[in-house]
């Protein structure tokens, strides 16, 4: 539905974005060639995405935080990128499979993580005490809360920019095609 660029035909602002996209993986993803129909946002979506990269938080939870914004946005896009991304961060299958189910991780403070990030998400940022110390308790701080927040507003922009732009899944990641379980 929406027109797609790459780094020849791309517009003002974001041709550049696109050849560094292009030169980082060795393709540029259906997301960033939609995102650039509107440059401002592909620059906004690349550069917080590699800020990402330099919290504190360990490239397993990032995929966390990544994984539980996309299960709960429902973005079918995502999760097959997301699931190949945290299968090179060094994440268990099984947590893998669990993220994709939105179901209980293995480790109990992974899976405080992921209940925080989807209690910030659901609540729209109005979580109880409760939630925040839960979160605290495992180990995690306040500068650790804010860099969850931090993923999920990256994972907003891509989630939302799918969703009503219906970006096709990119053939590197078909075989881990997507869609959100009925949870009883």
């Amino acid at each position: 539905m929406f027109k797609m660029f790459d780094e020849i035909n791309g517009p003002d602002g974001a041709r550049e974005i696109l050849e560094k996209t292009k030169a980082e993986f060795k393709m540029i993803p259906n997301l960033e060639r939609t995102m650039a129909g509107a440059p401002a946002l592909l620059e906004a979506y690349s550069t917080t995405w590699n800020i990402f990269k330099t919290t504190t938080l360990s490239e397993v939870e990032q995929q966390i935080v990544y994984q539980t914004a996309n299960f709960e946005n429902e973005c079918n896009y995502c999760v097959p990128w997301h699931t190949l991304l945290s299968r090179q961060a060094g994440m268990s299958p099984s947590d893998i499979e669990a993220l994709r189910a939105g179901a209980q991780l293995s480790n109990q403070k992974h899976e405080q993580l992921r209940r925080f990030a989807q209690a910030l998400i659901r609540t729209k940022g109005k979580v109880v005490k409760a939630d925040l110390a839960a979160f605290f308790d495992v180990g995690y701080t306040e500068q650790n809360a804010l860099e969850v927040i931090l993923g999920i507003a990256i994972k907003t922009m891509s989630n939302y920019t799918n969703s009503i732009a219906g970006t096709p899944l990119d053939k590197e990641v078909e075989k881990l095609l997507w869609r959100k379980p009925l949870i009883g």
